[in-house]
C-alpha cells in the first residue's frame, strides 16, 4: 500500500509542478517580451500621465495597449495583481517531489555505490548545501558587483564557471538522474530565491511608497527597481538550462554516459545562448541592438556537436551471434531483476520470478533494459554489457518477421 500511494503522490506532485511551472515561465517570458517591445508613448496624454513605454498586441480576437510608467502612476483605482504564487508553488510542489523521491528513496535514486558509496543521509544533506550554497554564493556575487560598470559580465561569468564545477561535482556524487535533478533543482532554487528574498520585497517597499501619500527618496526606489530588473533577468537566462536538466534526467544516452557532466553543462549552456537570442532579438525588431544571430549559432552549434559525438558506432551485424533461450534470460532476469520484481517486492506491480512472467513482460524488459537502459536502476545489480545484448536478440527473435 506504502508504495502505491507513493507512486499516487509523485504523480499528483508531478502534474501540480508542470502547471505551476507553466504558468510562472509563461509570465516571465511574457514580462521580458514586453518590457523589451515597449516604445515611448505618442499620445499627450500618455505623457502627461507619466508614461514611459508603451505597446499594441492582438491576441484571441481583441486589442491591448499595455503601459508602463516611467514612474509612480497617479492612482491605482483597480486590482493590483502580483506575481509570486507562481514562482512558489513551482518550487514547493518540485522541493516536495524532490523529496519524496530523492531524498526519501535516497538508497534507490539518489546513489549510486558505482559512482560514490555513501550513507543516504550524507547524500540527502549534501544535496541540500548543493541548493542553498549556489543561492548563498549567487547572491553575494550580485550584491557585490551591483554597481560595478561590468557587474553583469562579471556574476555571468562567475555563474557559468561555479554551474561548471558544480555539474562536476554532482556527477561525482550522486547517480546519473539524481545529479541532473539536482542541478536543475540547485538553479531553481536561485530563481524562486531572487522572487521571493529580492524582487517582492522590493517592490512591496515600492508600492507602499507610492501609495502612502508620504515623502519618499526616489533614489532608494529606484535601487529597488533596479534590482528586481537585474535578478529577473538573471531568471530568464536560468530558464532554459533548469527545464533541460529537468528533463533530460529521463534520458539513459545523457544520464549513463561516462561524461555526463560535460554533456549537461554544455546542453544548459546552449540552453542560456538560445535563451539570449530570443531576449535580444525582441529589442532588435525595434532597433535597439544589433542582430543576435551569433547566440543563436552558438546554442545550435553546441546541440548538432554533441548529437554527433554521441552517436552510435557501427557494428557488426550480430547475424551470427548465437541464439538466446528463454532460459538463459530467465538466469540474467534472476541474477539482475528479482530483487525487485520477485515474489518479496514488485516494484511498478511487476513480476519476473517465473519464465511465464518473463514471456508476458518481454517488451518491457527490453524496452527498460536494453533501449532505454534506466533499468536496472543506477546498474545497482552490475548487469554487463554483454547480457544486456543478450536480452535484446532474445526479445527481436520474438518478433515477427517484417513482410517486403
Amino acid at each position: 500500500m506504502e508504495t502505491y500511494l507513493l507512486e499516487w503522490a509523485q504523480l499528483l506532485l508531478r502534474w501540480l509542478h508542470v502547471i505551476v511551472a507553466i504558468a510562472w515561465i509563461g509570465s516571465s517570458f511574457y514580462f521580458v517580451f514586453l518590457d523589451s517591445n515597449l516604445v515611448p508613448p505618442q499620445d499627450p496624454i500618455l505623457k502627461d500621465k507619466g508614461v514611459g513605454g508603451e505597446m499594441w498586441a492582438v491576441h484571441g480576437g481583441g486589442f491591448y495597449n499595455p503601459q508602463k510608467y516611467a514612474g509612480a502612476p497617479g492612482n491605482i483605482n483597480s486590482t493590483l495583481h502580483w506575481f509570486y504564487w507562481e514562482s512558489y508553488a513551482t518550487w514547493l510542489s518540485g522541493f516536495g517531489l524532490f523529496s519524496l523521491l530523492y531524498l526519501w528513496q535516497a538508497p534507490t535514486f539518489l546513489i549510486d555505490a558505482n559512482v560514490f558509496n555513501w550513507s543516504p543521509q550524507a547524500a540527502g544533506v549534501t544535496a541540500l548545501v548543493f541548493l542553498l550554497g549556489f543561492w548563498l554564493v549567487y547572491d553575494r556575487l550580485s550584491r557585490a558587483l551591483f554597481n560595478h560598470p561590468q557587474g553583469q559580465a562579471w556574476v555571468g561569468g562567475a555563474v557559468l564557471v561555479l554551474v561548471a564545477a558544480l555539474c562536476w561535482l554532482a556527477n561525482h556524487l550522486f547517480a546519473g538522474r539524481a545529479a541532473f535533478v539536482i542541478m536543475g533543482a540547485t538553479i531553481a532554487t536561485t530563481m524562486t530565491a531572487n522572487v521571493f528574498f529580492c524582487i517582492i520585497p522590493g517592490q512591496r517597499i515600492v508600492v507602499k511608497a507610492l501609495t502612502s501619500g508620504e515623502a519618499y527618496d526616489e533614489k532608494a526606489l529606484a535601487f529597488y527597481g533596479l534590482r528586481g530588473k537585474q535578478r529577473s533577468v538573471h531568471n530568464t537566462y536560468f530558464t532554459l538550462p533548469v527545464l533541460f536538466a529537468m528533463l533530460a534526467n529521463h534520458e539513459s544516452l545523457l544520464v549513463s554516459h561516462p561524461q555526463r557532466w560535460v554533456l549537461l553543462f554544455l546542453m544548459m549552456l546552449a540552453g542560456a545562448s538560445i535563451r539570449q537570442f530570443f531576449v535580444q532579438k525582441h529589442a532588435w525588431h525595434l532597433g535597439k541592438s544589433a542582430h543576435p544571430w551569433p547566440y543563436a549559432l552558438v546554442g545550435v552549434a553546441i546541440i548538432v556537436g554533441l548529437v554527433v559525438a554521441l552517436r552510435p558506432s557501427s557494428v557488426a551485424s550480430d547475424a551470427n551471434a548465437p541464439a538466446v533461450s528463454l532460459e538463459q534470460v530467465q538466469a540474467i532476469v534472476n541474477q539482475r531483476c528479482i530483487s525487485c520484481h520477485g515474489a518479496q517486492v514488485q516494484m511498478k506491480n511487476m513480476r519476473f520470478d517465473s519464465a511465464d512472467m518473463i514471456s508476458a513482460n518481454a517488451q518491457n524488459i527490453y524496452q527498460q533494459a536494453v533501449v532505454l537502459r534506466q533499468m536496472p536502476m543506477n546498474n545497482a545489480t552490475g548487469i554487463t554489457e554483454s547480457e544486456r545484448q543478450a536480452l535484446g536478440r532474445w526479445y527481436l527473435a520474438l518478433q515477427p518477421p517484417v513482410k517486403p
